[in-house]
C-alpha cells in the first residue's frame, strides 16, 4: 500500500457546511473583481458560448417529430441537456453574468468596491453577448436548423416567438425565479471539492429552472437571435420544409428581444441573484462578521 510521504496531507473531500461556503463565495467574489480586464473579458466570452451550446443541444432534445411526447417528461429532458452550459462554465472556467452576481457577497463586506462590482458585471455582460452570438453565427451557418427536415429550426423559431410574448412584469418575475436557481447551483459547487460533485450540484437546479419555463438573460443572448437569424436569413428551402412564412412571426423583431425579453429578463435576474440569493447568505453567515 502507497503512503503519502510525510509532508504531504490527504486531500480533504467532505463537502464544506454552508458558513464556509459563504467565506469561499466572498473569497472568490474578491478574486473576481481584481481580475485583469483582458483575462475577464475572455473568459466571459467563453461562458456566453458555453451557454450558448447548452441552448443549442436543449433545441435539439425539445424537438420532437413525435405527436404524443409528454410535455412534462419533453421539458425535462430538456432541462438535463441544458445543465451542459453551466458544467462546461464551472468545471471549463468562465464568467457568467447571472452567477457573477453573487461577488455582491464580497461587497457587502466591504471586500471590494462598487465601481469593481459594476465594472464586473458589465464587462462580462457584454463578454457574454458576444460569446452567444459568435455561437448563433456558427450555428446558423451549419445547416442545422435544416435538422429534422427543418423541425430544428421551427423549434428555434417557437422557443424565441415565445420569450419576446411576455409581458414585462411576467419577465422580471420569470427571471427572478430563474437565477434564484442559478445561483443556488452555483452556491451548491461552492460546497463540493470534487468534479463530479461540482456536476451533481448544478443538474437539478438548472434542470428545475428550465424545466419550469423560468428565463436566463444570457441563454437568451442565445435563442432569440438564432431565430432572428432564421427569420431574416433562412432560405426558401427551410421555410417550405418547415411549412412556414416569415410573417407568422410579426413579434419576432430585434426592438422586441432586447426592450421586451432582454431587458426584463436581466433586471429579474440581478434581483434573483443579487437580493434572493447574495443578500440573504451574506446576511445569514457573514453579516455578523463584519
Amino acid at each position: 500500500m502507497t503512503q503519502l510521504p510525510e509532508t504531504e496531507t490527504p486531500p480533504l473531500l467532505d463537502s464544506l457546511v454552508p458558513k464556509e461556503m459563504a467565506s469561499k463565495a466572498e473569497l472568490l467574489g474578491v478574486k473576481k473583481a481584481n481580475t485583469k480586464t483582458f483575462p475577464l473579458f475572455l473568459l466571459s466570452i467563453l461562458a456566453g458560448a458555453f451557454i450558448a451550446f447548452g441552448a443549442v443541444l436543449a433545441t435539439v432534445v425539445s424537438t420532437s417529430t413525435e405527436p404524443n411526447v409528454p410535455f412534462g417528461l419533453s421539458k425535462l429532458i430538456t432541462g438535463l441537456s441544458f445543465s451542459l452550459g453551466l458544467i462546461l462554465v464551472i468545471i471549463g472556467g468562465a464568467e457568467l453574468f447571472t452567477g457573477n452576481n453573487l461577488i455582491i457577497m464580497a461587497w457587502a463586506s466591504k471586500k471590494i468596491s462598487t465601481k469593481q462590482v459594476l465594472k464586473n458585471w458589465a464587462l462580462v455582460y457584454v463578454g457574454n453577448f458576444l460569446g452567444s452570438l459568435s455561437i448563433v453565427i456558427l450555428v446558423f451557418f451549419s445547416g442545422h436548423l435544416f435538422f429534422g427536415s427543418g423541425a430544428v429550426g421551427k423549434t428555434a423559431l417557437n422557443i424565441a416567438n415565445h420569450k419576446v410574448s411576455l409581458g414585462f412584469v411576467e419577465a422580471v418575475m420569470l427571471g427572478i425565479l430563474c437565477n434564484i436557481l442559478v445561483c443556488l447551483a452555483v452556491w451548491l459547487t461552492l460546497s463540493a471539492r470534487t468534479t463530479t460533485c461540482k456536476i451533481l450540484s448544478i443538474v437539478p437546479p438548472i434542470t428545475a429552472f428550465v424545466a419550469c419555463g423560468f428565463e436566463h438573460s444570457i441563454a437568451n443572448m442565445y435563442f432569440v437571435p438564432q431565430a432572428l437569424m432564421i427569420k431574416n436569413f433562412a432560405t426558401s428551402t427551410f421555410w417550405q420544409s418547415a411549412q412556414l412564412k416569415p410573417d407568422h412571426f410579426p413579434d419576432l423583431t430585434g426592438s422586441s428581444f432586447l426592450m421586451t425579453n432582454l431587458l426584463p429578463v436581466t433586471i429579474g435576474n440581478m434581483i434573483g441573484g443579487v437580493f434572493l440569493v447574495g443578500v440573504v447568505y451574506w446576511g445569514i453567515y457573514l453579516r455578523s462578521k463584519n
